[in-house]
């Protein structure tokens, strides 16, 4: 395929303009009960989430199961409204110069479940050319044949079959074709490759390696997998009960973690070596419960470095003394914070 076969809207802002700014994103569901179904509590599952998605490059989001990674992608593009905070993409804010329509069509999403995803009663031709149609472009399924050949689905084969007539590595292939059908600028991944097989897995991330150069695309990756998000991602951040706690290029966070929570999700990396024993835990118990988070910082439940500070104080986010690239929240690198530690970091 060609590249005049994929149009994205042109750049407005320049290449030095963030593609994707967030500010103080959050989003709060209710939780209902009683005779009458009124609010009792709300589920803070998103709550002050700031960060910037540079052009062209691939941004990774990890963190423990329900802290706030999909709902953080959701919010993204407009699936689930926000409660607070700005969305700017490419220099205009969502909802007052940007339209929602015109949001979604320069950001596509692939989630994780492949097969759900998909309408079974469409050919994969009719998946994959549905969005082109609803936005009225030219020849939408003669665009769609395109796509799903670059994705390494021949159209000759493929175009007439249906979802459950496909493997699950052909089916992401799909979901990866219309996606990119939009002529999207950001691709949301949500755990895109975490249902697929190892040998699959490979294949799919090296082609999302060379869509991203052929067509200039910026990603939001999403995944549990340290080292498959270590292989695509050019940075790391790290979320916590719905708050951003690191947030770092990836060769500076694969060399030091600098919050206690980010090393211990690297401590829990299965290791190939038969002798490195894992002796304790790296971390103990479960997450808060969202409804009713501790105060201060919200990891000082779990930390062995927390002292009285940070139960009462929540940190910033900051860049480190040796590398303002490499941003942490946490009391032990804010020299003037009154943790006992105070600018020390973690101990070594």
């Amino acid at each position: 395929m060609s590249a005049t076969d994929y149009a994205p809207k042109p750049d407005t802002g320049g290449p030095a303009q963030p593609l994707l700014i967030v500010k103080d994103l959050q989003k709060h569901f209710p939780v209902r009960g009683g005779l009458f179904g009124r609010t009792q509590a709300k589920v803070q599952a998103v709550d002050g989430v700031s960060f910037e998605v540079k052009k062209g490059e691939t941004l990774g989001i990890v963190g423990e199961s329900g802290c706030g990674k999909s709902t953080t992608a959701k919010l993204l593009i407009g699936l689930t409204e926000k409660d607070r905070g700005e969305i700017i993409f490419d220099g205009l804010s969502l909802g007052q110069r940007l339209p929602l329509k015109d949001l979604r069509k320069g950001v596509q999403m692939v989630f994780q479940d492949s097969y759900a995803t998909l309408n079974p009663r469409l050919t994969i031709l009719d998946s994959v050319a549905f969005g082109t149609k609803v936005q009225g472009l030219k020849d939408p399924n003669g665009l769609a044949r395109k796509m799903m050949d670059r994705v390494g689905l021949n159209p000759n084969r493929f175009a007439h079959r249906y979802p459950h007539e496909l493997s699950g590595g052909q089916r992401q292939r799909v979901n990866i074709a219309r996606a990119l059908a939009m002529s999207p600028r950001l691709v949301v991944l949500d755990e895109a490759v975490s249902a697929l097989d190892k040998s699959v897995e490979a294949q799919v991330l090296n082609l999302l390696n060379d869509l991203r150069a052929e067509f200039g695309l910026t990603y939001i990756f999403i995944s549990h997998d340290l080292n498959v998000v270590r292989y695509i991602s050019d940075r790391i951040l790290v979320m916590y009960l719905g708050e951003v706690v690191e947030v770092a290029p990836v060769d500076s966070i694969w060399k030091s973690q600098a919050h206690p929570y980010t090393r211990s999700l690297f401590s829990a990396m299965p290791s190939m070596d038969p002798d490195n024993r894992t002796q304790e835990p790296p971390l103990a118990g479960d997450p808060p419960n969202p409804i009713n988070p501790p105060s201060g910082c919200r990891f000082h439940t779990r930390c062995r470095f927390a002292s009285d500070v940070c139960k009462s104080d929540a940190p910033r986010l900051d860049g480190l003394a040796q590398n303002a690239a490499h941003m942490v929240v946490c009391h032990l690198y804010d020299a003037a914070s009154g943790h006992p530690r105070a600018g020390q970091g973690i101990p070594a």
